[in-house]
């Protein structure tokens, strides 16, 4: 072999095992769940029971994850969604994010619904090192990365919303004397703290609390007696059912108090349209999601991104129901994570990632409402703007509040 060819093999040689160092540098990690092909994502959602209103969040994620396969995947590759019914029960809930972890095997437990179901899940997953990722319920303790460092919320937090209704009846209303139902369990008592602390040293504002449980066929009894109270203000801390019987029980009894419904409870073809619409006229309460089937989004860029998904993987969805805009939300900031990733699809890297997220507006939120986190911020949404109930909408009013401390 000459010289010069012996110089170009060498070199051909040296660039090969440069190449290939290169490559094995910058190998594909992955831990369970995830492979070159495939991405495996578990659910829990009450398809079931109670709060069976919330199943559709579910049915949406899967299509929307549908999408994504169809246009390649993320990162080329295909998400497997594996969603079970915990029928919004704790022991439920445990059953099936055990059989997600230990026999399907899924790489995460995303968007879990209810506060009591993620409770009851919290420690086994924190514990197994398996990502509790974008939990669908506004809790506040969802945003301890200290303590539950594989937890993190998506939605505004409860306390923020508890707080923004008390500043809003503090200016518009100072001497509204308020009544309140709220949810037994952590979802309920977490509103009211948020309420109180909003309220702080006015919080003799509350002349009455009813708590009300989940097992309850009707919530009727409650009204009344909060009605026989003399309020003038009623906050409704209720899950959609129990959400539509409260307005319809208050115009049954002629109660004309003022009300504002948690904004998970606003759901136009869930709650206010079996409610009757012409018994939710004036109802408040605060959101921080685009209602699709509101005229004025008919031109908005991301409503169209919403409703052509809609036509071609979910015909059958309500545009009117927010839980279809939650879910095509919720499923769209998984997809950007997990496009963060790339090709290091360990646990550790997806919760870096989530705690990453920078400016990142889903097409459904409000303008002006963007995701944040970091390692020290686990809450991704904390902003929300007032609505009122007009004819079959919701009309938005006032600037996009935060329900921050010291905000």
């Amino acid at each position: 072999m000459s010289a010069s060819r012996w110089t170009a093999a060498f070199g051909a040689a040296v660039a090969a095992f440069v190449f290939t160092s290169g490559t094995a540098l910058a190998q594909k990690k992955y831990d369970t769940g995830a492979t070159d092909t495939e991405i495996k994502v578990g659910h829990i959602v009450p398809y079931s029971g109670p709060a069976s209103a919330y199943g559709i969040i579910g049915k949406t994620e899967e299509a929307y994850f549908k999408m994504i396969n169809d246009n390649g995947g993320i990162n080329g590759r295909k998400i497997k969604f594996i969603s079970y019914d915990d029928a919004y029960s704790p022991p439920k809930a445990v059953e099936q994010v055990r059989k997600l972890v230990e026999s399907d095997e899924v790489l995460v437990v995303f968007n879990p619904l209810g506060t009591p179901s993620n409770t009851a899940i919290q420690k086994y997953l924190n514990a197994k090192k398996v990502p509790q990722l974008f939990v669908a319920t506004g809790a506040t303790k969802w945003n301890d990365p200290t303590h539950f460092p594989w937890t993190i919320g998506w939605q505004p937090s409860y306390q923020s919303e508890g707080r923004i209704y008390a500043k809003y009846l503090m200016k518009e209303k100072p001497g509204a004397k308020v009544a309140v139902l709220y949810q037994n369990d952590d979802f309920g008592k977490d509103y009211l703290k948020g309420l109180k602390d909003g309220f702080g040293a006015k919080a003799s504002m509350i002349i009455a609390e009813e708590s009300y449980e989940i097992s309850e066929p009707t919530i009727d009894n409650h009204i009344v007696k909060l009605k026989a109270s003399g309020a003038d203000v009623l906050i409704s801390i209720t899950t959609p059912k129990f959400a539509a019987q409260t307005i319809k029980k208050m115009a049954e009894i002629d109660w004309k108090a003022l009300q504002i419904v948690a904004n998970v409870s606003t759901s136009v073809g869930a709650v206010m349209r079996p409610a009757g619409f012409e018994n939710g006229q004036g109802v408040l309460s605060a959101h921080y999601a685009k209602d699709a089937g509101d005229a004025q989004w008919h031109d908005d860029p991301g409503i169209k991104k919403f409703l052509a998904f809609l036509d071609k993987y979910y015909p059958d969805a309500d545009r009117h129901n927010s839980q279809v805009i939650y879910g095509y939300g919720a499923a769209q900031t998984l997809t950007k994570m997990l496009e963060m990733c790339g090709d290091d699809l360990t646990r550790a890297n997806i919760m870096k990632q989530a705690a990453n997220l920078k400016d990142f507006a889903p097409d459904t939120l409000l303008p002006g409402i963007k995701i944040n986190t970091s390692a020290t911020d686990f809450a991704p949404i904390e902003q929300l703007q007032m609505m009122r109930f007009r004819g079959e909408k919701w009309d938005m009013f006032g600037d996009v509040i935060s329900g921050e401390v010291g905000h």
